[in-house]
């Protein structure tokens, strides 16, 4: 039963490269896939490291190799101590619970950052914590005044619940990967602590954020008394996060990965690959933001009236395209059909893989699976469904 299974599942998978693997005339089919940069396959240097790591049981805190990858992650962040555990989302659930250990506690975070919209409301169905959202500005920042008068409103009162922690997220990804500023972040941390709460960091692509900046991310992270780092989106690992903070901190935050099931044996094998994603992070990082900054700057330069970039805005690797005329479900089912007309004109079968995103909007975003050619392409195939979409408009 289990090989009939299994030669099925090998059978859909032929089916599907088959039918994505040519296109009109036989023309090859290039895909180019923005959706995301938790997109990425490991390479050959992260596949060898995963294969010839050093392991032990890492629930017994044995692993020689994640060990590793927890001594350099802390030494890099600044911080005492870090937690290997397997997803960003554990990550910032066990953070808000050791902060926030009294049920009905506050939590003060943006209204469309990624805790409060895309982690299944785990501080509220599993933490029985209170998130309040605030409005998010379009920097990816809260109003700091609406901040400082929700973080007082508890104080000795008995009706509101009593403020904790304060969660911020660098870069912002709704808000297109805006990196946090570093005086915001100081003035943030002044106003906790003035209050007595705490700053946890949504570091899921703090690296971003730092090669932005061009500061060492300790430089971001000091001013916070937690963070999180995720290795499976621009550092191309296929699993792991980090809870880094003080030594008391870490000690409870391992008892709540255990509690979470996030507790692992032999994890060695996916923190070598953590270890690999590291090692070249300000190259690809930075490869990554010149290639979605070139994207933008040419968008724009094809002055279509259907789609509009704000250059100011793309400060990282994602870019943030309106779309005026047609719903962005459209666009994006476009840029993925490949047609004979598109091979007649063009030579190339190219097919953009995107997310339609929140409003009137396309989000677009580069890893170390997209190269120069791979942008260049992707933008070609833009023009040509922009051209296309023009003349339906004029015809």
């Amino acid at each position: 039963m289990l090989r009939g299974l299994a030669r099925a599942a090998v059978q859909r998978q032929g089916a599907l490269r088959t039918r994505g693997s040519g296109g009109g005339a036989g023309v090859p089919v290039h895909v180019v896939d923005l959706r995301s940069d938790t997109v990425t396959k490991p390479g050959p240097a992260m596949r060898r490291a995963m294969a010839e790591a050093v392991v032990g049981d890492d629930d017994y805190g044995e692993d020689p190799t994640v060990r590793e990858l927890q001594e350099k992650a802390a030494t890099l962040l600044g911080v005492d101590r870090t937690l290997f555990v397997p997803t960003n989302t554990m990550a910032n659930l066990i953070s808000v619970m050791c902060h926030c250990q009294r049920r009905g506690s506050q939590l003060l975070l943006g209204q469309e950052s990624h805790l409060h919209v895309y982690e299944q409301g785990g501080v509220a169905q599993i933490a029985g914590v209170h998130s309040h959202p605030l409005p998010d500005l379009p920097h990816g920042t809260l109003d700091l005044a609406e901040l400082e008068r929700m973080v007082t409103r508890g104080l000795g009162s008995p009706y509101h619940p009593v403020c904790e922690l304060i969660c911020l997220e660098n870069t912002h990804s709704s808000s297109g990967g805006r990196v946090l500023p570093i005086d915001y972040l100081r003035q943030v941390r002044l106003l906790a602590q003035s209050c007595g709460v705490r700053v946890h960091l949504d570091g899921a692509r703090l690296m971003n954020a730092a090669v932005a900046l061009h500061v060492p991310p300790a430089r971001i992270v000091e001013h916070c008394d937690s963070v999180s780092l995720c290795f499976s989106k621009g550092l191309g690992a296929p699993v792991g996060a980090l809870v880094g903070g003080p030594t008391d901190f870490i000690e409870g935050a391992w008892r709540l990965r255990k509690a979470l099931g996030g507790g692992m044996r032999q994890a060695g094998v996916l923190a070598a690959a953590a270890l690999v994603g590291l090692a070249d992070v300000e190259e690809v990082l930075l490869r990554d933001h010149q290639n979605a900054r070139r994207f933008a700057q040419g968008l724009q330069e094809l002055a279509s009236p259907i789609c509009s970039v704000d250059l100011a805005a793309v400060e990282t690797n994602m870019v943030m395209v309106t779309v005026d005329g047609l719903p962005p479900q459209e666009l994006c089912r476009r840029l993925q059909a490949v047609s004979a007309d598109e091979v007649a004109q063009t030579g190339r079968a190219v097919r953009v893989l995107l997310f339609p995103w929140t409003g009137r909007s396309v989000r677009a975003v580069w890893h170390r699976d997209v190269s120069a050619r791979d942008t260049e392409l992707a933008l070609r195939k833009w023009g040509f469904v922009l051209k296309q979409l023009g003349a339906l408009r004029t015809g």
